[in-house]
């Protein structure tokens, strides 16, 4: 058998090369202005299309059909999209408006936990590319789950209301969308499955239709991310792009609310021999910071110091914290890595209790690092940034473990 001899093989054919031709353009992308022309932030712009090349046919086709809903893994240690937060676990599952859905699972220990229903995608300027979007509907904050003495739950989505563990649905509702932010590195991630209430068949193999239109979402996927960023938080994120190394307010949206937190963002250029301090009062609630590459693509926080938590943060005698953030480490307990980049972003999030601090920065030269801090600022000697890096390691893969 040979091509031309299926009835659907050139509508097959027809339409893979139209996704290759559009991931062939989104990889143009990687040598937008805003990327630097070094080895390593070029490199990096491809390895956020590739990674997220690796889930296009996850989200466009695999998990699509929501009468087989599956709960997918959004952002993880090797895949980073739409700004992440090193210290969330991302995860979404496509759902209708007419289906009912069970989730069933273990609520973990991850200080901030939150399940949102999702609407329709909004239309016209300022829409980020899918999934994104979408408009949130109704949600449950970890604190509001009912759960067993075990920590199990069961959570019903549509139908009709099911006591406490329920989100309603619209007719135009999408999917599902879980947020778990952690503090300490022993904190548990809820482990949860879902699943649709009356499923009574197999699910059906692709057919060349859905096979076209999954190629069809891939494509816009793929060129979507890499247009739109970072140009879309620059535009209508609130991140100054004119006035680096330094964040605006932390601002909080009608649909931030339903997201439940607070959030800001900082562009940041440093020359090969400066630094970067960010200093703020240490405050209540579970505060986040996040280092992230020019595709608003979180930094390796798997081995790296490029997100610090409460928890994880050295707090000085006056009661603020103070961050650097360098190219070297400078011993200072409170390092943020630029893993070698010229420039990137850094975002905050605040949640849960208290109010969003004032964040002011300041560029000072590496050397003068020492003049420029508190004498018993907290400092950490090669075995213990060892340590760091350890415990690091093993928080966060344990968070994404199976």
């Amino acid at each position: 058998m040979a091509f031309g001899d299926g009835s659907d093989d050139a509508a097959l054919r027809a339409a893979w090369i139209e996704f290759c031709d559009r991931l062939k353009a989104a990889g143009e992308r990687v040598f937008k202005d805003h990327n630097p022309a070094s080895g390593l932030q070029r490199a990096d712009g491809f390895r956020f299309l590739s990674q997220n090349l690796g889930q296009a046919f996850d989200l466009g086709l695999e998990t699509k059909d929501t009468r087989y809903p599956a709960i997918h893994a959004f952002c993880t240690p090797t895949r980073k999209l739409g700004g992440d937060c090193a210290d969330f676990v991302y995860q979404q599952a496509w759902i209708d408006g007419e289906s009912t859905y069970r989730i069933v699972g273990e609520r973990g220990t991850a200080r901030f936990l939150n399940i949102t229903v999702q609407g329709p995608r909004s239309s016209g300027p300022g829409v980020l590319h899918e999934p994104f979007g979408d408009v949130p509907e109704a949600n449950l904050f970890g604190h509001e789950l009912t759960t067993a003495d075990d920590g199990s739950f069961e959570l019903w989505i549509g139908g009709p209301q099911r006591g406490p563990n329920w989100l309603p649905t619209t007719a135009g509702s999408r999917k599902v969308f879980i947020r778990q932010g952690f503090d300490s590195w022993d904190e548990r991630p809820a482990r949860m499955r879902i699943e649709r209430v009356g499923m009574d068949v197999p699910k059906p193999p692709p057919t060349p239709a859905s096979m076209i239109n999954a190629m069809d979402w891939a494509g816009e996927f793929v060129t979507g991310l890499m247009n739109d960023w970072p140009e879309f938080p620059f535009r209508y994120g609130g991140v100054d792009e004119d006035h680096p190394n330094r964040f605006p307010p932390p601002a909080e949206t009608a649909s931030d609310a339903k997201r439940g937190r607070a959030a800001t963002n900082m562009h940041w250029m440093l020359a090969a021999d400066e630094a970067l301090i960010i200093e703020f009062d240490m405050h209540d609630g579970l505060w986040m910071f996040t280092n992230m590459g020019v595709f608003f693509n979180s930094m390796d926080y798997l081995y790296r110091p490029v997100s610090y938590t409460p928890s994880r943060t050295a707090v000085d005698s006056d009661g603020k914290v103070r961050f650097v953030l360098a190219h070297d480490d400078p011993g200072i307990h409170n390092w943020i890595d630029t893993q070698g980049f010229e420039r990137g972003n850094v975002t905050y999030r605040h949640m849960l209790a208290g109010e969003p601090a004032e964040l002011r920065t300041r560029v000072v030269n590496h050397g003068q690092l020492a003049d420029a801090l508190p004498p018993d600022t907290a400092t950490v000697s090669s075995a213990e940034r060892v340590a760091q890096m350890w415990a690091r390691f093993n928080g966060i893969r344990a968070r994404y473990a199976e």
